[in-house]
């Protein structure tokens, strides 16, 4: 009950969409702090209080009824760090969602490792310790940087530039090089028996390397850049004109210049045409301002406009995208709550390491899946859920290695589904974000994750643990909960994998529709234009 406490205060994030949209980001990130404070520290001094009259012999002060909702107002603290960070990133980085949803994500998912490891450096025996630093940590840091997470009004990134690449794949190696870093350090304390001085050095590296990106806005800020880009020169006025208006008119202005640019301007060079293509846009700004020009746009908004939630729950698109999420996410998130029966019941003694495994695996697959469907959309103008489509197809071998128990199979199957499952965090939300809009990017994202626990609710407790109830009463075992041998879970994996097919059908019907969003997003001449 605690864990469903969890997975509901940690996807649970309607109020949190609304207020995103609603306060500015600096509230939203204290509101945060304040239900994460709130949560665990309430938590804490409970827990203290029930061990002092414990000791005196006295009756316990906590329920489970108030752990549940204690656990879940801490955890829902977390929806507005996450929603903070996706919005401002997205908006500042439009063009890089992929490579920006990954690298966002995949640090969320060693966050747990890092706090383990910050843990171990306090070694204290008193849990009131952990839940105080769990409490206190993040809030800290979210109030701290209320003022620093934000959208940055003049930083429009019209294309990708060099920097920008250059930037991410650091960033990227950073990444890698901390879940090496961890993966490391956790096999050296599990098998050797390691000192305070040592648990210190361990620690200190890992905040230096956190700390490693931190160069790159620094030298961005600090640095001098002699070579400005000609196309910054040359939008700058169009970004110091822009004003709700324009935002309105945008879409439309954009086709109207097509239509209004005279012929010879194509036949001009390259740097002469985009100043002719921009002092046009300008005109017709104008022009629509003045009411001279009416751009004329069908009732509600398209495909790759911004969306309200409201209007994208009547989408077709919209569904498409949250049921595949629900398929392939849920199926994954099944195996991982269940590691510890499915490795015992195929005659594996310690589950702790294919835990370990799976974090770093879903880790990797965050980051490398936002890197993946990056290079589709960008060098292809593909629709990013075909690359969703193939990471659900990798996790139906994952599935299928399970339910034929072969010696070895679990490495392999965690190696899968935990990439396969980290993927979904890096291609739908930068997915929902391109088809949707990003000015409700917080409620939309924040509904998606309901397909956690749903999917999870379903096939997790109502397929998964019955199947293995049924099986473990045919086999009558001294301990009725515990089966034995692959057939506990044969049926599981098979509908598993029948599960994540149907998520990749879903995601190629996607793609069929949305490969004229893309196309018009991310193809030749799109970029043509932009330069």
């Amino acid at each position: 009950m605690v864990g469903v406490a969890k997975d509901l205060g940690d996807s649970v994030g309607f109020l949190t969409g609304i207020l995103c949209e609603i306060l500015p980001i600096w509230a939203a990130l204290l509101v945060g702090s304040l239900l994460n404070l709130v949560g665990y520290g309430r938590f804490g001094c409970l827990s203290l209080a029930e061990y002092q009259l414990y000791l005196y012999g006295l009756s316990k002060v906590i329920s489970l009824s108030d752990i549940c909702a204690l656990i879940f107002i801490g955890t829902n603290g977390e929806t507005y760090f996450n929603t903070v960070s996706l919005v401002s990133c997205i908006q500042n980085f439009p063009k890089s969602r992929g490579p920006v949803v990954g690298i966002l994500k995949g640090f969320a998912g060693l966050s747990g490792a890092i706090l383990t490891q910050t843990y171990a450096l306090i070694h204290s025996p008193d849990h009131a310790s952990l839940i105080f630093m769990v409490a206190v940590g993040p809030a800290m840091v979210g109030v701290g940087l209320m003022f620093v997470v934000r959208p940055i009004g003049g930083r429009k990134q019209v294309r990708p530039s060099p920097s920008d690449d250059k930037n991410f794949t650091f960033i990227y190696g950073v990444c890698l090089l901390l879940a090496a870093y961890l993966m490391g350090v956790m096999v050296v304390q599990d098998l050797v028996s390691v000192s305070n001085t040592m648990v210190t050095v361990f620690t200190i590296i890992l905040f230096l390397i956190l700390l490693v990106p931190v160069a790159i806005p620094v030298s961005l800020a600090f640095g001098t850049n002699q070579k400005a880009s000609e196309e910054e020169a040359i939008l700058l006025p169009v970004a110091q004109s822009s004003s709700k208006a324009v935002q309105d008119y945008e879409e439309g202005l954009l086709s109207e210049v097509e239509e209004e640019k005279p012929k010879e301007v194509d036949s001009l060079p390259a740097q002469e045409r985009r100043k002719c293509i921009v002092q046009l846009q300008l005109r017709l700004v104008q022009a629509a301002a003045d009411g001279a020009v009416r751009v004329k746009r069908r009732r509600g908004p398209h495909r790759g406009e911004d969306f309200t939630l409201r209007q994208a729950l009547v989408k077709a698109d919209f569904w498409l995208l949250f049921i595949s999420m629900i398929m392939g996410s849920g199926s994954g998130l099944t195996v991982i709550d269940n590691l510890g029966q499915m490795s015992q019941s195929l005659g594996y003694g310690n589950a702790h390491i294919f835990v370990s495994l799976v974090s770093i695996w879903n880790f990797l697959g965050r980051v490398g899946g936002g890197y993946i469907s990056e290079l589709v959309v960008r060098n292809h103008a593909y629709p990013r859920a075909a690359a969703l489509a193939v990471f659900q197809l990798i996790m139906t071998f994952g599935h299928l290695f399970i339910g034929m128990g072969w010696p070895g199979s679990m490495y392999f199957s965690t190696l899968l589904i935990g990439l396969g499952y980290g993927a979904h965090w890096a291609i739908v939300p930068a997915t929902a974000s391109e088809l949707f809009g990003l000015r409700n990017f917080g409620a939309l994202y924040n509904f998606i994750t309901l397909s956690n626990p749903m999917g999870t609710l379903v096939f997790s407790s109502f397929i998964a643990s019955r199947i293995y109830d049924h099986e473990a009463e045919k086999q009558a075992l001294t301990d009725p909960l515990e089966c034995n041998g692959s057939i506990c879970l044969f049926l599981t994996s098979v509908i598993m994998a029948g599960l994540c097919i149907l998520g990749a059908l879903l995601c190629m019907i996607l793609v069929f529709r949305t490969k004229i969003v893309y196309a018009n997003l991310y193809g030749k001449s799109s970029r043509h234009n932009l330069r």
